[in-house]
């Protein structure tokens, strides 16, 4: 709970920053880099969050990865958070900047897992229930192919969920199976 109100105090003062500055677009382009790095390179994050390596060696890689490219104003606020030894929440800070990124910019993020990948008609489906359920205009579909789920699909909107997948109709059917109808109920 401390590590996300600090990353949530974090971003919002970046976020904060970079609007008051004009270069919004420089520092989230910057944290999506972030992010994505940590999804392909699980020891990038291994190693942020190492109390064992110093702050100076985890901001001498922050810079090695970011100093082609990178804003001035994402750079200062990797030293800043260097010399507080709170490298092991920049991760979750990146996380919650997307959020209160999109919260700003007005973009809801849905998420939709199918057992295939949709066409475009489909999509555009989805897009517009998602546009009905948010009441924004701009929805970005984080899609994801699940054979788990059998058949269907299931979209995720804020803390909204639409299951009409195969798998949870049969746990459904399952959980009224293992009720017995015919005894009596004390």
């Amino acid at each position: 709970m401390a590590n996300y109100r600090a990353a949530s105090r974090y971003a919002k003062s970046i976020l904060e920053l970079s609007l008051e500055k004009g270069r919004l677009e420089e520092v989230h382009a910057d944290f999506q880099k972030l992010s994505e790095i940590a999804e392909v390179n699980h020891e990038f994050g291994v190693i942020l969050k190492n109390p064992i390596i110093n702050s100076e060696k985890k901001l001498a890689i922050l810079k090695a990865l970011f100093e082609k490219g990178a804003d001035k104003l994402t750079m200062t606020f990797f030293e800043i958070i260097a010399r507080k030894s709170r490298e092991s929440i920049l991760l979750d800070v990146a996380r919650e900047f997307e959020i209160q990124y999109n919260l700003h910019s007005s973009i809801q993020v849905a998420y939709l897992t199918t057992t295939f990948p949709i066409d475009e008609k489909l999509r555009g489906e989805f897009l517009k229930v998602v546009k009905e359920i948010s009441g924004l205009e701009t929805v970005q579909l984080e899609e994801k192919v699940d054979p788990e789920i059998i058949g269907g699909f299931v979209l995720r909107v804020n803390d909204r969920l639409l299951d009409d997948s195969l798998s949870s109709k049969l746990r459904d059917l399952k959980t009224q199976f293992a009720k017995n109808h015919y005894e009596k109920q004390f």
